[in-house]
C-alpha cells in the first residue's frame, strides 16, 4: 500500500475498480471552480458558506406519471392554487365573507391532500408535518377570522371581545 492511498483505495483496485471512486468525500469551498476534470481546484474541510443543493420534501415527487402534461402532474397545487385565487376574485367583487371562507378552506384542503397523498408535487415544500401544521393553521385562522368579520359576525367568542374593550379602554 502506497503512503498516499488509503485502504479504500487500495481495496477499490484488488477488486479491479477505478481507485478514484474510492476518494473520501470533502467539502468544497464556495470559491473554488472545477478544473478540466471536474474536481474542485481547492478543497477544504469546513463547510461552504452558502447550501449549495437541497434534498427535496418527503412526498415531493410527481403526483402524476412523468409523461403526463405538466398541469396533470402538479395537480394538488394547481387545486389550492385555484380556490385561493377564486376567493381571492370573490373578495375582489366584495363578496367579502364567501371569498375568505373559500381561501381558508383551501388552504385546509391543503393540509388534507399533503396528509392523505404519498406525492403530491410541488405542494410538497417542507416535511409532511410541517407542511399540514403550517396549511392546517392558516387555513383555520382564516376561516375563523372570516366567520368572525363585521358586520353581522356569524360567530362570536365573548372574551375576544372583552379583551377588545379592556385593551382599548380610555
Amino acid at each position: 500500500m502506497s503512503a498516499e492511498s488509503t485502504p479504500r483505495q487500495e481495496a477499490g483496485r484488488e477488486s479491479g475498480r477505478d481507485p478514484e471512486e474510492f476518494v473520501e468525500p470533502v467539502a468544497e469551498d464556495a470559491i473554488s471552480a472545477p478544473d478540466a476534470q471536474g474536481r474542485p481546484r481547492r478543497v477544504t474541510r469546513r463547510f461552504p458558506l452558502f447550501t449549495r443543493d437541497t434534498a427535496r420534501p418527503e412526498g415531493g415527487g410527481r403526483a402524476a406519471p412523468g409523461d403526463a402534461p405538466a398541469p396533470a402532474r402538479q395537480w394538488p397545487v394547481l387545486t389550492v392554487l385555484s380556490g385561493v385565487g377564486l376567493g381571492l376574485l370573490l373578495t375582489a367583487l366584495d363578496v367579502f365573507r364567501v371569498g375568505t371562507v373559500l381561501i381558508g378552506l383551501s388552504l385546509l384542503a391543503g393540509a388534507v391532500l399533503r396528509w392523505a397523498l404519498p406525492d403530491v408535487g410541488m405542494l410538497a415544500v417542507r416535511s409532511r408535518f410541517t407542511d399540514m401544521i403550517t396549511y392546517g393553521v392558516l387555513g383555520l385562522a382564516i376561516v375563523l377570522l372570516a366567520l368572525m368579520a363585521q358586520p353581522k359576525p356569524l360567530l362570536e367568542i365573548p372574551f375576544l371581545d372583552d379583551t377588545l374593550h379592556f385593551t382599548i379602554r380610555t
